[in-house]
């Protein structure tokens, strides 16, 4: 199962081992949670994962309503297909809507990316991922805190499996490809001498107070440094219907593209002074190739960045953000490892799991 971006990264190196093993037939739904060209297609198109089976369409709405919609028609699929297992990824609507159809209709639940925790249940991704970690038959962890986490929730120690990070396995796979990119040379960016900035959380871009301040402090370090921006559709709806997208434009070294396909956005990843995000994703892969990240949230489900990696967790305190993004465009700037099986192998290991159970 797939419906917003960083599905399509994780799920993409475990359908390519899947299709290798002859025990496995597999079916490919795509949930259609996140449906533009860019956020979708063109994503499919540079991971090589196949067309889907079943392409739901279920589109945007509020929480409820795409949930439920999904839902209704996977519901579907579940009831024609009679799967073994349901894989889910992450913690989109689309993971907890299918994982509680698949439960629902008797149907093992194989939950990838299970056990990661904010302690934020304001988060509606929180919301999901301990919902479907609950109903899950294998549950899949990247990092140990994940096993802790799922031990005290009281999760059976037989049903979660320690086998790496799936979006480490696609970033491996892709980066020679994606360092051949020629989007620097179209932006005219030089290594190392950008910031690479996404900003997508609804606490960050829904109200106008968070993003004001967030705002205010990329001005100044577009003073500093240029900085690109990709923006994410629903930060820039909210720009505009906040009156806030004047700012931006009158910041002369910040440059806002469109969204970008992966290899695009690993090439700049790779090649950025440093990256200020919210996505949970990024503090992953930045961590992976050493990147200095700044988050800009007040916790993080992926301790081990922070822990182990290059990440920092800065909030939307204005001040804050200055200060350490003035830290590293001075050269002081925080490193760190790669953490235990973040080595490419996850969806090996994850097959291996699946050898044994089905």
């Amino acid at each position: 199962m797939v419906g917003a971006r960083p599905n399509y990264m994780k799920i993409a190196p475990l359908m390519k081992e899947l299709n290798r093993q002859v025990e496995f037939q597999t079916r490919l739904v795509h949930t259609g949670q996140h449906y533009s060209a860019a956020m979708s297609q063109l994503f499919f198109d540079e991971l090589g994962l196949p067309p889907p089976d079943f392409y739901l369409g279920v589109g945007s709405g509020h929480h409820g309503e795409q949930t439920g919609k999904i839902m209704i028609e996977f519901e579907k699929v579940v009831l024609a297909e009679k799967p073994e297992y349901v894989v889910v990824v992450g913690d989109v609507n689309s993971t907890v809507a299918c994982a509680l159809v698949a439960v629902k209709q008797g149907v093992k639940v194989a939950h990838v990316e299970a056990g990661l925790r904010s302690f934020d249940r304001t988060m509606p991704e929180e919301i999901n991922r301990v919902l479907t970690d609950q109903i899950s038959d294998l549950l899949f962890t990247t990092e140990a805190s994940a096993e802790r986490n799922l031990a005290r929730e009281g999760i059976e120690k037989g049903k979660i499996h320690f086998v790496g990070n799936l979006m480490i396995d696609a970033l491996f796979q892709h980066l020679q490809k994606a360092h051949q990119s020629r989007i620097r040379a179209k932006l005219h960016l030089e290594d190392g001498e950008f910031c690479l900035l996404t900003l997508h959380r609804p606490s960050n871009v829904d109200d106008e107070r968070p993003l004001r301040t967030i705002l205010f402090a990329l001005n100044e370090i577009q003073k500093r440094l240029r900085i690109v921006f990709p923006t994410h559709p629903r930060t820039q709806k909210n720009l505009e219907q906040l009156g806030l997208a004047k700012i931006l434009r009158e910041m002369p070294n910040l440059l806002v593209t469109e969204a970008l396909g992966y290899l695009d956005f690993i090439h700049l990843l790779a090649h950025a002074k440093f990256v200020l995000t919210d996505s949970g994703g990024i503090q992953e892969e930045t961590t992976a190739l050493n990147i200095p990240c700044l988050t800009l949230r007040e916790n993080t489900e992926r301790p081990i960045t922070v822990e182990q990696g290059t990440n920092q967790i800065v909030g939307s305190d204005a001040e804050k953000i200055v200060k350490e993004a003035e830290r590293i465009i001075n050269g002081n700037f925080k490193t760190g490892r790669r953490p235990e099986l973040w080595d490419g192998h996850a969806a090996r290991r994850i097959i291996e799991v699946f050898l044994k159970t089905v």
